[in-house]
C-alpha cells in the first residue's frame, strides 16, 4: 500500500512538471510573440471603434516595457466629421499578472504625460455623440434581473481601473458649448504608497483645486477630500447650466467597505462638507450656508431596489437624525422616506439651522426638548393611497426670548405691511386706532363660517395642520406632475401674511410650518385671536386688505351687516382676491357661473348647521355690487374674463367657474332679429315665476344642479376642505 501511494505521488509530480514545462514554453512563445499579439489587439480595437462609433483612432507607437507594461506614444481620437476628441503624447499602463490569469484586469500602474480631452457642443453638434449611440445593456430591465449584481460588477470594474500607482502630468479637460467654456488642467496627480496628491487648475488660474487622501482600490477603501487654495471651491458649470450656485471649503468622501451578502450589495461610506453655500431662487431668496454637515451613509442595493439604510446617521452641527430612503424600481416604482430624531435639546436644534434659512427665527432662545418623526410612502400605481405622517413632539418646549421677530406681537395692536411682487404696499395699523379694524365679534357669523368652511373647516380642532389635506395635495401634485394643490390651513395663511415674505421657496414653506407649530402647540396666540387677525389682514381686492375695507369696498357695508350671499361671495375670492370684480355683471349682479359654487358651499354650511338648507341659491341673487364700483366692472368680453379667471385659478390653486361665451346669432336670428332671452331668464330667476315646466324638464334641471354641486364638492374634497 505504501509503495502504491509513492507511485501515485511520483506520477502526480511528473504530470505537474509536464504542465509547468508546457506553460513555460507557452509563456516563452507568447513573450516572443507579444509585440505581434499587441499589434493585433490594437488593430481590432481600432477597427471596432471605426465600425461601431465612427472614431478614427491613431497610435504613433506601442510596445512592451518590462513584463506587463505597455507604452503608447502619439494617441489621437477624432470622431467622424467632428472636432478632435483626445490627444495624448505619452501613456504607459501596467497590468497585474495574477488577476489577469484569473480573468480580471486590474491596473498596477498608469503614467500619462501631456494629454488633452476636448469636449464640444455647438449648435446641437457634439463630438462625444458616440457615447449615446452605444447599444444599451437592457439586462437590468429584464424580468428577473438583479440590480445588486449589476451594481457589484460596476463597483468592481471602477475600483479595478484605479491603479495602485499613478503618475499624471499636464492633462487638460476642455468643454466648450454655445454658452459655457470650462478649462481644467490636471497639472499633477500622484498615487504612491496609497497616498493621493494632486493639483488642478480651473480656467487658467481662477482657482486651484486639490484632491488628497488615501486610495487602496484593492482593499475597496477610499478616503479623499477636495479643497481649493485660499478660497471656496466653486462649480460655475452647474450655476450656468441650472442656475444653482454651490460653493464649499472642503468636501470629504470615504468608502469604508463594499460587500455582497444575502442578495444585497452593501456600500458603507461617509460624506462630509464644510461651509457649504447654496443659492437657487426655488430654494431660498438668499444664500444658505451649512457650516458643517455629514452623513454616515450605508447604501444597500437589492434585486429591485436602492436604499439608504436606517443604520445611517445625519450630523448637522450638534443634531443627529436617522434617515431611511428606499427606491423600488419594479414591478412598480415605490418611494419610501423615513426620518427620526431622538429627543434633543431644542436650543441645539435651533442653533443647527443653516445660516440664511429662517430669518424670522434668527436669535430666538428656547428651552425644552424636541423629537421629529416623518413617514412617507408612495406607490406610483396607487398615488391616492399615499401615506404621509409628520410629527414634531415636545417635552416642556417654550420660548425664552424672541429674536428678530416677536411671534406674540399679534396679541396686541401692530403695524402690518403687505407686499406685492416684493414691493411694500401702504402699511395698516391692526388695532382699534384703525377705523377699518373689526373685532371678531363684529364680523358677520355668515362670513366667519363661509370662509372657514371653504378654507379650513377644522380650524378650531386642529393644531395648525390637516395631514389628510396634505396627503391629498401630494397625491394630486404627483398625478398632475406639478405643484398644483396646496394644503394650507388658516393658521398657515396667517403666518405667511403676518411674518413672512410672499416668495414661493422651499425654505419659506419650512419656516412657515415651524412657526405655525410653535404658535399652535405653545398657545402663543389663541384661536379666536388668530381668526380675528386673519380677517383683518388678508387681501380681498387690489390694495384692499382686511374685512373692514373689503365690506365697504364691495358693498358699502360694515362687516357685521354682510348677509349670507355676500359672505359666500367673499369666501370665494379669498384665494384669488384680484379677480373679485370679474364675477360681477355691469349691473352689479353676480355672473351665473358662480352659482354652482354658492350651492356647493351653501350645502356644506347647512350640513355643519351654519345656515338653513336653501334651494334658491343661498343668497346668490341678493348679492349686488355697490353702485359706485359698477363702472369698474370689465365689459362682458367673456374670452378675456375667462383668461383672467383661469390665471387667478392657477395662482390660487382652487377651482374657478368659467363664464360661457355668448353664442353668435345664426342666419335666421340675423335676418329676423335675435330673441332676447337674457332679461327674461334673469327676471324669472329672481321672481321665481318661470313658466310651468314639464316634469321631465324639472327632473333634468334638478339632475344638472346636483351634477354641478357634486363637481364643486369633489374639487373641495381634493383640497381636504370637506
Amino acid at each position: 500500500m505504501h509503495r502504491l501511494n509513492r507511485k501515485y505521488i511520483r506520477i502526480g509530480g511528473i504530470v505537474l512538471i509536464c504542465l509547468f514545462i508546457l506553460v513555460l514554453i507557452g509563456g516563452i512563445i507568447a513573450f516572443n510573440k507579444r509585440e505581434k499579439l499587441l499589434q493585433s489587439a490594437i488593430d481590432k480595437a481600432k477597427l471596432k471603434a471605426k465600425i461601431e462609433y465612427n472614431l478614427d483612432v491613431k497610435i504613433g507607437s506601442a510596445n512592451f516595457v518590462g513584463l506587463s507594461t505597455v507604452a503608447f506614444k502619439g494617441i489621437t481620437v477624432v470622431p467622424q466629421n467632428r472636432d478632435s476628441l483626445l490627444k495624448i503624447s505619452d501613456f504607459e499602463v501596467g497590468i497585474k499578472i495574477w488577476p489577469l490569469i484569473l480573468g480580471n484586469i486590474k491596473l498596477a500602474s498608469v503614467k500619462l504625460d501631456n494629454g488633452i480631452l476636448n469636449l464640444t457642443s455647438s449648435h446641437g453638434i457634439r463630438n462625444f455623440d458616440f457615447l449615446f449611440k452605444k447599444k444599451r445593456d437592457t439586462t437590468a430591465n429584464r424580468p428577473g434581473s438583479d440590480i445588486s449584481v449589476v451594481a457589484n460588477n460596476l463597483i468592481n470594474q471602477v475600483l479595478y481601473k484605479i491603479p495602485d500607482e499613478l503618475d499624471l502630468k499636464n492633462f487638460v479637460v476642455k468643454f466648450h458649448s454655445d454658452s459655457i467654456n470650462v478649462n481644467i488642467l490636471a497639472k499633477s496627480a500622484l498615487i504612491e504608497n496609497s497616498n493621493l496628491t494632486s493639483t488642478i487648475i480651473v480656467n487658467n488660474g481662477e482657482s486651484t483645486l486639490h484632491f488628497t487622501g488615501k486610495m487602496r482600490p484593492s482593499d475597496k477603501f477610499i478616503d479623499v477630500k477636495l479643497y481649493a487654495d485660499n478660497k471656496a471651491v466653486e462649480l460655475p458649470f452647474i450655476q450656468k447650466k441650472y442656475g444653482l450656485k454651490i460653493t464649499f471649503d472642503t468636501i470629504s468622501t470615504q468608502v469604508k467597505k463594499v460587500e455582497r451578502s444575502d442578495g444585497e450589495t452593501r456600500i458603507f461610506g461617509y460624506w462630509s462638507v464644510r461651509n457649504l453655500l447654496i443659492n437657487h431662487p426655488k430654494i431660498a431668496a438668499n444664500d444658505i450656508i451649512v457650516p458643517s454637515g455629514s452623513i454616515d451613509a450605508n447604501v444597500f442595493i437589492g434585486q429591485n431596489y436602492i436604499s439608504i439604510d436606517s443604520s445611517s446617521v445625519i450630523h448637522l452641527k450638534d443634531v443627529t437624525a436617522k434617515p431611511y430612503i428606499k427606491y423600488t424600481l419594479k414591478p412598480v416604482k415605490v418611494y419610501e422616506l423615513k426620518l427620526h430624531t431622538d429627543y434633543t435639546d431644542a436650543q441645539k436644534i435651533f442653533n443647527s439651522f443653516p445660516q440664511g434659512t429662517f430669518d424670522a427665527l434668527e436669535g430666538i432662545q428656547v428651552a425644552g426638548k424636541l423629537s421629529y418623526n416623518l413617514n412617507f410612502y408612495l406607490d406610483t400605481s396607487k398615488p391616492d393611497d399615499v401615506q404621509f405622517d409628520s410629527s414634531l413632539k415636545q417635552d416642556n418646549f417654550h420660548v425664552v426670548k424672541y429674536g428678530r421677530t416677536d411671534l406674540s406681537k399679534l396679541n396686541g395692536p401692530f403695524v402690518y405691511t403687505p407686499y406685492e411682487k416684493g414691493k411694500p404696499m401702504p402699511s395698516r395699523q391692526i388695532g382699534p386706532s384703525n377705523p377699518d379694524y373689526t373685532p371678531l365679534s363684529e364680523i358677520s357669523p355668515y362670513l366667519q363660517h363661509a370662509v372657514m368652511t371653504a378654507e379650513d373647516p377644522t380650524f378650531f380642532k386642529h393644531n395648525g395642520f390637516v395631514e389628510e389635506s396634505l396627503r391629498k395635495s401630494i397625491a394630486v401634485d404627483f398625478k398632475e406632475k406639478k405643484f398644483k394643490r396646496g394644503g394650507s390651513t388658516i393658521s398657515m395663511q396667517l403666518v405667511k401674511n403676518a411674518f413672512l415674505s410672499r416668495q414661493k421657496t422651499m425654505v419659506r414653506k419650512i419656516e412657515e410650518t415651524l412657526i405655525v407649530w410653535m404658535i399652535e402647540n405653545t398657545h402663543i396666540i389663541s384661536k379666536q385671536r388668530m381668526l380675528e387677525v386673519y380677517f383683518n389682514i388678508i387681501e380681498w381686492a387690489r390694495n384692499v386688505y382686511g374685512i373692514g375695507e373689503a365690506s365697504r369696498y364691495y358693498f358699502g357695508k360694515t362687516p357685521s351687516q354682510l348677509n349670507l350671499g355676500e359672505s359666500i361671495y367673499l369666501a370665494s375670492i379669498v384665494p384669488k382676491p384680484k379677480s373679485g370684480l370679474y364675477y360681477f355683471e355691469p349691473d352689479g349682479s353676480l355672473r351665473g357661473s358662480l352659482q354652482g359654487y354658492f350651492n356647493s358651499l351653501g350645502n356644506m354650511m347647512s350640513m355643519y348647521g351654519y345656515t338653513q338648507r336653501d334651494s334658491t341659491g343661498y343668497g346668490f341673487y341678493d348679492v349686488r355690487l355697490k353702485s359706485a364700483l359698477r363702472r369698474a366692472v370689465p365689459a362682458a368680453d367673456t374670452t378675456e374674463i375667462n383668461k383672467l379667471l383661469k390665471q387667478a385659478d392657477d395662482d390660487a390653486d382652487v377651482p374657478v367657474v368659467v363664464v360661457q361665451p355668448e353664442k353668435k346669432p345664426n342666419f335666421f336670428q340675423r335676418l329676423f332679429g335675435k330673441k332676447d332671452t337674457t332679461t327674461k331668464k334673469k327676471d324669472v330667476a329672481v321672481a321665481d315665476t318661470s313658466p310651468v315646466k314639464t316634469k321631465k324638464e324639472l327632473r333634468q334641471e334638478k339632475r344638472e344642479q346636483k351634477r354641478k354641486e357634486k363637481e364643486a364638492r369633489k374639487k373641495l374634497e381634493e383640497r381636504g376642505l370637506f
